[in-house]
């Protein structure tokens, strides 16, 4: 299998600029042992104007079948030909795929230490493979790619060039053209999608093949045109993890709340109640009790995990307590809105130090997210469907365990108190819920005793006598044990 990778640059972005974000420095050729064959790394091109990077992979087939060789019933060898014959298909692309993810595994992550702003800046990429397995033909070719901004050119290889009556080949020779991609995003659209277009892996597919599809579709998936297609293909067609891909996925999308509608909605209800001296909106006065809870746990190092489109960010960074300040969401629109709106392009050193956005999905643990005194989901929980709590409940308080978390939610009994809210429905569309105080209550009783939290309740806004606040605010503090258990982890 053979694959380029190309760009354009200018002489204030040159082209070699891939090299830095490949980590394959292009004056040399590299080859990485696999226990498949070889990957070879090469560039056939490297200058200021024009870089062009290439993996070629050298498939071993005899490595290939003896892969995994083991021992037969009662811990007798196996026999001499049984190494030489098993179930799995000879998927090319899949090999390729998984040459990708380790030669490039930095790359495809956006991780580059030399040049830390590079992964983030989108440039023109050129990608072609000359001879790629697609079953379903050019135009599976075109419906995977083209949603994704790619310009698609995939041309059938004839079976046999002087047989025209044999037809085509379920080969493609394909190149693909973007104006504006980062080359993390190429490659893991080139990942998922490569095995994708074979319909075949080179391996057993199990469980872990869900968060590794899910990484690597963060951004893009949960939104493609042929979602429920590139799932089931990716997993081999097995139904229950087909499933469970769909339903996180599902589960990704409900926990993008978009805080600006949110907030929108919270200052018109509030409307309603304005007298000639406006009232402060209850979205300010929620970041004002998650302000002042998060100072008084003493926490420096903060995750605002939904952070949508960056107000409570911008809120804590006014605060010199809070030394890091890390925004969470799993929309790439959001997170760009709130890259806008904290002028990340224009802020000094010492305070660009201080904060970051991350795209990531609390559907799925996340190892960047560990180590922090302090998490908050700030109207998060109530977009996601009851039974996909846990797996929130486990990404946040079971994986990352900071020391404190604020959750905050509307308290559906304070609606009467809207007059613009019709009798019966949510604050917000796309809420698939909205507690009691008893309700809220009793769930992060349950949470703080399964994770080896306290909880204590903090009312946001106007605590009325007969229907409660607004805004309920759960504050779980970790004991004394776990956290230095959490600290030893």
């Amino acid at each position: 299998m053979f694959l380029t990778i190309s760009t354009t640059g200018t002489p204030e972005r040159p082209a070699t600029d891939l090299g830095f974000l490949l980590h394959k420095h292009p004056d040399n050729a590299q080859a990485f042992s696999t226990s498949y064959g070889k990957a070879h790394v090469l560039y056939p091109e490297a200058d200021a104007e024009r870089c062009t990077a290439a993996l070629l992979l050298e498939v071993d087939a005899v490595a290939l079948v003896r892969r995994g060789k083991g021992k037969g019933r009662g811990g007798a060898p196996d026999a001499a030909l049984a190494q030489y014959v098993n179930d799995r298909p000879y998927a090319a692309s899949s090999l390729l795929a998984v040459a990708l993810s380790g030669v490039f595994s930095s790359a495809m992550r956006g991780v580059c230490a030399a040049k830390p702003e590079l992964p983030a800046q989108k440039r023109p990429l050129r990608v072609e493979v000359p001879a790629l397995p697609a079953r379903g033909g050019v135009d599976l070719v075109r419906g995977l790619f083209e949603p994704l901004g790619w310009a698609v050119s995939a041309e059938p290889v004839a079976l046999d060039t002087e047989f025209e009556e044999w037809g085509d080949s379920r080969y493609v020779s394909l190149v693909l053209e973007a104006e504006t991609l980062t080359v993390a995003e190429a490659l893991r659209h080139l990942y998922v999608l490569l095995p994708v277009l074979d319909d075949a892996k080179h391996y057993w597919v199990s469980s872990d093949e869900v968060d590794k599809l899910l990484r690597a579709g963060e951004g893009w998936l949960s939104d493609h045109p042929q979602q429920k297609l590139i799932t089931s293909r990716y997993l081999s067609r097995r139904w229950s993890l087909t499933r469970q891909a769909m339903e996180r996925l599902e589960l990704a999308r409900l926990a993008e709340a978009d805080d600006s509608e949110v907030e929108e909605i919270d200052n018109a209800v509030e409307a309603e109640a304005e007298t000639e001296e406006r009232p402060t909106p209850l979205a300010v006065l929620r970041r004002e009790a998650i302000v002042t809870a998060l100072s008084e746990s003493g926490a420096a190092r903060i995750l605002d995990l939904g952070c949508g489109q960056g107000q409570l960010v911008q809120a804590l960074l006014k605060d010199p307590r809070f030394t890091e300040i890390v925004g969470v969401d799993v929309s790439m629109r959001a997170l760009t809105i709130a890259s806008r709106r904290l002028k990340l392009d224009r802020m000094g050193e010492r305070q660009a130090s201080r904060v970051q956005l991350l795209q990531s999905s609390l559907a799925y643990t996340d190892t960047r997210l560990k180590g922090y005194d302090a998490a908050v989901l700030s109207e998060v929980i109530e977009h996601l469907d009851l039974p996909r709590l846990p797996a929130l409940e486990y990404a946040v308080f079971g994986s990352a365990r900071p020391r404190t978390v604020l959750v905050t939610t509307p308290n559906v009994e304070y609606n009467v108190r809207w007059e613009s809210l019709p009798a019966g429905h949510v604050r917000h569309g796309d809420h698939r819920f909205e507690w009691t105080r008893e309700e809220f209550r009793g769930w992060a009783a349950s949470v703080a005793e399964r994770h080896g939290y306290a909880v204590e309740f903090v009312p946001v806004g106007l605590d009325d006598p007969e229907v409660g606040p607004p805004t309920q605010m759960a504050v779980f503090t970790m004991s004394s044990v776990n956290e230095k258990e959490a600290k030893a982890a």
